[in-house]
């Protein structure tokens, strides 16, 4: 298992400056990142990470909403595996039908990736787990009509936020989980409130241990009241301090 960032971490750096964005954080000490929405930024982004050392085994693509050859082309030259969908509408998630209709999407997926030599996953935000589905979470329905090719990245505070306990729900979900989203905060909606890795109330290392089948623990804060960079180096050292390799 490694440490990455998910490169929406710092999105209004990258916006401004691609290279000099993640230059810094090799400079931190990230070997790894997870792009998103990488389409457009592809040739950038291959040159700053060939030039800073970092490779991005994971990255965000919104394969069931748009062009899925062009997204597969662009994470086989970023040397991407897994491609990840990062978001399904909460309405979605309302009945057995409309999940059942959500995997057969990713599993039509995972079979053109397989194709190009790539791996599908899906990532969740609360509203995969808050409602209830005769007694299960909407995420692990999804679990049981996926092939087994297709990976979830479980987004360990929002499942939190969703109301449940998230090294439990690793628990149930087993070795389908090979990515996992690590965050802290005080477990609200709120994007701002949340905080660098190990000053909320999320037990940090408590849930990666509970990732039996994990690849990579993916940092992330959707966003951030104070310096972003500080968040992200405050957090890379926390994590490190835990001996997760880098």
């Amino acid at each position: 298992m490694s440490l990455s960032i998910q490169l929406y971490t710092v999105r209004k750096s990258l916006e401004e400056d691609l290279p000099g964005t993640i230059k810094r954080l090799a400079e931190i000490g990230f070997t790894q990142v997870e792009p998103y929405r990488f389409v457009a930024k592809a040739a950038e982004l291959r040159a700053a990470l060939a030039e800073n050392g970092l490779t991005a085994p994971s990255g965000h693509a919104p394969l069931l909403q748009e062009d899925q050859d062009e997204i597969l082309a662009a994470a086989r030259d970023l040397g991407i595996g897994t491609v990840i969908d990062p978001h399904v509408p909460a309405e979605r998630w309302k009945d057995l039908e409309s999940i059942k209709e959500t995997a057969r999407q990713l599993n039509e997926a995972a079979k053109k990736a397989s194709e190009h030599g790539l791996r599908v996953g899906y990532h969740n935000h609360w509203w995969e787990i808050e409602d209830l589905i005769e007694g299960r979470t909407p995420l692990e329905h999804l679990a049981d009509h996926l092939d087994p090719e297709v990976v979830l990245e479980l987004d360990t505070y929002w499942a939190a936020v969703g109301g449940q306990d998230p090294v439990e729900l690793l628990g149930r979900l087993g070795d389908r989980v090979k990515f996992i989203h690590i965050k802290d905060g005080p477990v609200t909606r709120e994007p701002s409130d949340q905080l660098p890795l190990g000053q909320g109330s999320i037990p940090v290392f408590e849930v990666i241990g509970a990732a039996t089948a994990l690849e990579a623990a993916v940092v992330e804060l959707d966003d951030f009241r104070g310096d972003m960079f500080d968040a992200v180096e405050q957090s890379f050292g926390f994590v490190s301090a835990g001996k997760v390799q880098a």
